[in-house]
């Protein structure tokens, strides 16, 4: 007798499988901690002794149960987290090019962990001890312009993992039927929903790939999707994407096929977690809206768009199972003791080793050649490869945290513009309208080279990290993707790296917002259609703050370029 499959809609399909995907198995293996009240006002003991202390956690009584297996499954994390608890991080307010070279050099001079840098401040990391020693350096005038963001890091640290949870074996069958091991260390979220329950918290690398597993299972039938792999990793972990586009039932992926293409990645820093969700969840976001939002379907008919969700697996993995906090690949340097890559300065085009970090410790040293990070060059070769089988490289967006920016080639260089420079500027400060329509956050804009020098509008400028190297530069110049950006997601500072889960949502809807727009101006219609087919929904009043938006944004726009011009 033959057997009929009836394949639901996405939005169903996609609803019944993440509520199942994230209601598993109690972690044997994964990386969870009760979520903390914040510390009482008189702070006894140290944070440590705090997380033992049970009447000083809220969290359920499975929570607490669990707690003694979490601490002998995990032993160097909760190291790790002893070594956070001394740490903070510190904004130095900058206003003058004297206070940018004086703690350029402290930096350098100290190897300090640089999280943010902007015209107008920088947050550094360090051990409380180290705050003396550093100030002692800096001139009196910058001594005192500082302030602490965070002053507690390892609470902070410890509440990005998501809460253990109680098993349920129903994801059994529905995997094991479609030939997939379901992995044993999926956490399950706060039960806020179902529709979107599978980003209430961050996710491991083991629940990521199984969930892209699932979604490739479930929709390859339809021509939606296809999970595809990358490469592998330094330490041997494939690097998985989703591709997820519409064909005719006649078209198949083929040498002879002419595909445009947008490419999304996050991952590239192991600690930015929120770039990995929001990949995530854009991906999925797409899949599920294929049914009811005409402009969804009209891009995915027109484009495949790839999902990269974690570049660097080997990094991501480590900050589940040893170090929150670490940014770099896992790959061994020239330096023992230092290993790592940082794989956003490790692409070829403008390498320049004058200007390139050569010290292995420092978080953005990017290797003492163009692709010696094993990650980087897979991707550079897994792009070569698609383009001679037929894909068109049209658009590509690079997925970071903090500080809220949309930033536009090039990196490597202030003083050199790409040829495309004014659409480039216009698609970025509306992708950056489109964020901020969304949920009210505002991002703003400039080109990536600022976002490698810290310096006052009209002033010599510092340069805090290395240019050349990046990942947008590359793409955009090497493989013609003439629209390529890197958005530097939630939030400004007051959690920077260390985004709580209720912030996955939100801001992957941002992104979303931001790529409706993005593959509507690449169909040729700058944006007008998706508007017109409700992607942006509006008010009087709002339609007339955002012409008063588009008029500032515009003036904007013409004060940039007289000044290039001049």
């Amino acid at each position: 007798m033959a057997v009929i499959y009836y394949i639901p809609r996405p939005s169903f399909l996609i609803v019944f499988l993440l509520f199942y995907l994230t209601t598993i198995f109690t972690p044997s293996n994964a990386t969870t901690l009760p979520r903390l009240t914040p510390p009482p006002s008189d702070t006894r003991g140290s944070f440590f002794g705090r997380l033992l202390s049970f009447p000083s956690i809220r969290s359920s009584r499975k929570s607490t149960k669990n707690l003694n297996r979490w601490l002998e499954n995990h032993p160097k994390l909760v190291n790790n987290l002893r070594a956070y608890e001394n740490q903070v991080v510190i904004r130095f307010n900058l206003s003058t090019g004297q206070h940018e070279a004086a703690l350029r050099k402290a930096i350098d001079q100290m190897l300090l962990d640089v999280w943010d840098f902007t015209a107008n401040y920088t947050d550094i990391r360090l051990e409380g001890r180290r705050i003396r020693p550093l100030l002692g350096i800096l001139p009196p005038s910058l001594q005192d312009n500082h302030s602490i963001l965070i002053p507690d890091l390892a609470r902070v640290v410890a509440d990005t993992y998501p809460s253990n949870a109680p098993p349920d074996p129903a994801i059994h069958s529905l995997s094991n039927a479609r030939g997939i091991t379901p992995a044993h260390d999926i956490p399950s979220p706060k039960r806020q929903g179902v529709d979107d329950v599978f980003f209430h918290d961050y996710q491991p690398l083991s629940v990521i790939s199984t969930w892209m597993r699932l979604l490739d299972s479930m929709f390859r039938g339809r021509g939606l999707v296809r999970m595809i792999n990358i490469g592998k990793s330094y330490e041997g972990r494939d690097i998985p994407a989703l591709k997820v586009g519409m064909r005719p039932n006649d078209v198949t992926d083929g040498p002879h096929e002419r595909r445009d293409t947008i490419l999304i990645t996050g991952g590239i820093h192991a600690r930015e977690w929120i770039s990995t969700s929001s990949v995530n969840y854009v991906a999925w976001s797409f899949i599920r809206s294929i049914d009811n939002d005409p402009m969804v379907t009209k891009i995915l008919q027109h484009f495949d768009l790839i999902f990269i969700p974690v570049l660097n697996p080997d990094g991501y993995e480590y900050t589940w199972e040893v170090d929150r906090l670490w940014r770099k690949s896992r790959q061994r340097t020239k330096m023992q003791y230092c290993p790592g890559f940082d794989l956003d300065h490790a692409f070829g085009f403008q390498w320049d080793t004058t200007e390139h970090q050569t010290e292995p410790c420092s978080e953005s040293y990017g290797g003492d050649e163009p692709f010696q990070a094993i990650e980087a060059a897979r991707l550079a070769d897994w792009a070569k490869n698609e383009i001679k089988n037929g894909t068109n490289f049209v658009g590509y967006l690079d997925l970071h945290s903090y500080s809220q920016q949309v930033l536009f080639p090039y990196a490597y260089s202030c003083n050199a513009q790409p040829p495309n420079m004014e659409n480039l500027e216009e698609v970025a400060m509306n992708l950056a309208k489109h964020m901020r329509l969304s949920n009210g956050e505002v991002y703003t804009v400039a080109s990536a080279c600022e976002g490698a020098v810290s310096g006052i509008s009209g002033m010599h400028k510092t340069r805090i990290e290395a240019g050349g190297g990046s990942v947008i530069d590359y793409i955009f110049h090497e493989f013609g993707a003439r629209y390529s950006y890197q958005i530097k997601l939630r939030d400004t500072g007051s959690y920077g790296f260390l985004l709580p889960s209720d912030g996955i949502i939100p801001t992957g809807e941002e992104v979303f917002q931001a790529m409706k727009y993005f593959g509507d101006y690449l169909l040729g219609n700058n944006g007008r259609e998706g508007a017109q087919n409700g992607v942006i929904i509006e008010d009087d009043a709002e339609q007339a703050t955002d012409k008063n938006d588009e008029t500032e944004e515009n003036m904007e726009l013409r004060k940039r370029r007289r000044r290039r011009r001049s």
